[in-house]
């Protein structure tokens, strides 16, 4: 483990953002043991849905052991339910041209829609018949998730993660009032419920009840949990570390499937641009206060005064790193429930690289000027 950037200590807090898309996750898995080896401690992880998971099991786990237990974890859940993993065949499959492992991967997510993962869902049966009787809203849906529990607390300790140093916040919507709500571990006792709830995509997954409500994956509402930091930074100066699994930019598709993917992309990808022009407007507005109050003759600086200077002098200042996915020339639409051991490592030594290229760029990592207040790197764009 390398020794932490003397820069990176100088933040109040270090905060880590993970966004849903269910098997694209073990991206994440791979900057997190990226930040490990770079002796990056978060101090407030915010997850949403299969990003909510993965938080689990790192505040779960001590530093020492969240790698090894994502990696347990993920080599789980990325096992078929019911038939043999074409594990043995990595050798050839990795040698495929792109088209023949598009091919390969489409019978992957093919089979997880039939068989479902272990430790994580699998088909209900009988399916609820339209009209054929009364269901409850954890009744309805093509999948049941009760082995997730037990797989969530096979590999995260509750204890740790309602008592530990680690905030965490999870996101999830209210299906009867629509209302994106986090469970902070600094407000509630967090079971593994609420991190179930935050990836409660329907219709395959069932809405989880929490305190007599139930609960839908939190990424139909916002898939990236970056404004529940932003939005209570209590005036620490942070820094971030985006984590996305789905890519703003893309091309202009020319087919069906490739339709269908940008679809996905568009609906689930980062909104980190908006956030940003808030936090630029914010600046500006905070310039603009401090231009009149240097105005101000002494003598007339009252309370008031006094209560606008102490607001501005608070201000957190705010760098974010970005580290997003980068897609594969033979993935397809099916890339978020692909969910193969072969596919799970590619990504995740992905996540690995994405970090450990990041980290050659030390000076992203100085605290933004008071002119600045916020700045945001990303390592596939370099710096703007």
């Amino acid at each position: 483990m390398a020794k932490q950037l003397k820069s990176i200590s100088e933040y109040e807090q270090i905060a880590l953002v993970l966004q849903g898309g269910g098997a694209l996750g073990a991206y994440q898995a791979g900057v997190v043991e990226g930040l490990t080896q770079q002796g990056v401690e978060p101090s407030w992880i915010a997850g949403i849905s299969i990003g909510a998971l993965n938080t689990a099991i790192i505040a779960g786990n001590p530093p020492e052991q969240r790698v090894a237990a994502l990696r347990a974890f993920w080599h789980e859940i990325c096992q078929p339910n019911y038939s043999q993993s074409l594990g043995v065949l990595t050798p050839w499959i990795r040698a495929m041209a792109d088209t023949a492992r598009t091919y390969v991967n489409g019978f992957e997510a093919a089979r997880t829609m039939v068989e479902g993962q272990k430790g994580f869902f699998h088909p209900r049966f009988p399916l609820p018949i339209p009209g054929m009787g009364h269901y409850k809203a954890d009744e309805v849906s093509y999948y049941q998730t009760e082995e997730l529990r037990a797989t969530l607390l096979k590999y995260a300790d509750f204890n740790r993660i309602n008592q530990g140093d680690i905030r965490v916040s999870v996101g999830a919507v209210n299906v009867a009032t629509s209302n994106l709500i986090y469970f902070d571990n600094t407000e509630i006792t967090l079971k593994p419920e609420h991190f179930m709830a935050s990836g409660a995509l329907p219709p395959g997954f069932p809405a989880v009840k929490i305190d007599g409500d139930y609960y839908w994956d939190g990424g139909l509402v916002s898939n990236t949990p970056l404004s529940q930091i932003i939005d209570n930074l209590s005036h620490k100066d942070t820094l971030v570390f985006q984590v996305d699994l789905w890519h703003a930019r893309g091309k202009v598709p020319s087919s069906f499937l490739e339709i269908d993917e940008r679809i996905k992309d568009i609906q689930y990808s980062s909104r980190t641009r908006m956030i940003t022009d808030v936090l630029a407007k914010r600046l500006h507005t905070r310039q603009l206060i401090q231009g009149l109050l240097d105005k101000v003759p002494v003598n007339k600086r009252d309370e008031l005064y006094q209560q606008a200077d102490a607001l501005l002098a608070d201000d957190a200042r705010v760098n974010i790193i970005q580290l997003i996915y980068q897609d594969k020339a033979y993935e397809g639409s099916f890339k978020d429930y692909e969910f193969s051991n072969l596919t799970m490592s590619e990504h995740w030594q992905s996540g690995l690289a994405d970090v450990q290229h990041t980290f050659r760029h030390k000076d992203w990592f100085e605290m933004p000027s008071d002119e600045q207040m916020f700045v945001t790197h990303d390592v596939h764009r370099l710096s703007r």
